[in-house]
């Protein structure tokens, strides 16, 4: 049954697609977001958007009379995390305690958060499950510090909290400003604007790739599935896909003849990404867009929504 929801984050990526998801199935959405990494453009029209930073000691007057939360806003660049721990803990950590304690004031109990397939980058296991995390960069021990805090919430304060570690995902409003973008966008822009994207590395390493709307149909899951409640669960595709690979699939559909412009490998970074999708997969949860698929709407959304506003400077 439709009910009032909070997403923070609501003018990023994910959060943007799951708000605008969120208000087709009937809900109410109150969006929070500080705008320091969302664009107000993104967000869904309907959405009852509060420009508030998740720090802020007034958070918990737009969590009231909520049913849900979805924690979706986090500092989530591993680069620009590992130069600035500070920041980091700050945003990831304290930033995350605020939006429980908030939630708790405000009588919320259900919060779904978003945790991070990062919890897996020193581990030798793969694909990896749930309980395997062996967290390795500032981002990825924030992550992990989030869990723990939310651990305390459901402890002490009868919250029913929900953890979701995302793998690669992709599709429309990914953000490609990030210092270092995410592969899908990134390809993309420079292939449809004639200029060499850049692959850091030999493109070998292998990530696990789930498009947003299969992310999407879980987020709506877990909002009516009391067996999410208490869990982690990893949302990927169970795949992996080379990065040349992507480069390759996008280059054939675009029809263009360009090779890629190579960085230095970036450091700490997992050699290969494959999620353990087995807890998702037992309440029923399944990945229902091809990577082909979700590669074609990509570039149809980026040549529609993106690129005629794209400043010529962003090409070089």
């Amino acid at each position: 049954m439709p009910g009032r929801v909070v997403v923070t984050g609501v003018a990023g990526f994910i959060g943007s697609n799951l708000a605008e998801r969120l208000l087709a199935e009937g809900h109410q959405v109150v969006g929070i977001d500080n705008l320091a990494y969302g664009v107000r453009e993104q967000i869904p029209g309907g959405v009852d958007f509060r420009e508030l930073d998740i720090r802020s000691s007034e958070l918990h007057h737009s969590f009231a009379g909520a049913d849900a939360v979805f924690h979706l806003a986090a500092k989530n660049s591993i680069l620009d995390c590992q130069q600035d721990p500070l920041d980091t803990s700050s945003i990831n950590v304290t930033g995350s305690v605020n939006v429980f304690a908030a939630a708790s004031r405000a009588g919320v109990k259900r919060v779904i958060y978003a945790e991070s397939s990062a919890l897996y980058e020193g581990s030798k296991v793969l694909p990896p499950p749930e309980h395997e995390e062996h967290p390795q960069s500032f981002y990825s021990l924030s992550k992990q510090a989030e869990r723990l805090f939310a651990d305390g919430f459901e402890r002490y304060h009868g919250m029913q909290m929900t953890a979701l570690r995302y793998f690669c995902v992709y599709g429309p409003r990914q953000d490609y400003r990030r210092t270092v973008p995410p592969v899908m966008s990134a390809f993309i822009i420079h292939m449809l604007r004639g200029s060499k994207p850049t692959i850091y590395g030999d493109g070998s390493k292998r990530r696990d790739f789930v498009y947003v709307d299969d992310v999407n149909d879980f987020h709506m899951q877990c909002l009516t599935d009391p067996r999410t409640i208490g869990k982690a669960v990893n949302l990927g595709s169970g795949e992996s896909h080379s990065v040349r690979e992507i480069f390759d699939r996008l280059r054939s559909k675009l029809g263009v003849n360009v090779e890629p412009a190579h960085k230095p490998d970036l450091p700490g970074e997992a050699f290969e990404t494959r999620g353990d999708i087995t807890v998702a997969r037992s309440m029923g949860w399944a990945p229902r867009v091809s990577l082909d698929t979700g590669l074609e709407r990509s570039i149809e959304y980026i040549r529609e929504h993106v690129l005629p506003f794209l400043p010529k400077a962003t090409a070089a």
